[in-house]
């Protein structure tokens, strides 16, 4: 198995995708309270997420904690990197 990624370098973090991780539930999509996650057109074997807004995406980790598969990982960034 493949564990390619797939990183999004956004305004408050950095959201990793793992595509053969990733098996297409959309549990990611579904709980995400700023709604910023869409599917990918191009990722992935399955259905993907991605990242559709940057500026919408806070950075809260909700997506990497409901995901079954640990396959999303995102690091938010410092309030000094942001600036």
């Amino acid at each position: 198995m493949e564990f390619r990624a797939h990183t999004q370098e956004l305004t408050k973090s950095s959201w990793t995708i793992f595509l053969g991780l990733c098996k297409g539930c959309g549990l990611c999509i579904q709980k995400c309270p700023k709604k910023s996650l869409s599917w990918a057109k191009k990722l992935g074997v399955y259905s993907t997420p991605a990242v559709e807004s940057s500026d919408e995406c806070n950075g809260c980790g909700i997506c990497q904690m409901v995901c079954p598969d640990a396959a999303i990982l995102v690091q938010r960034k410092s309030k000094k990197a942001e600036e």
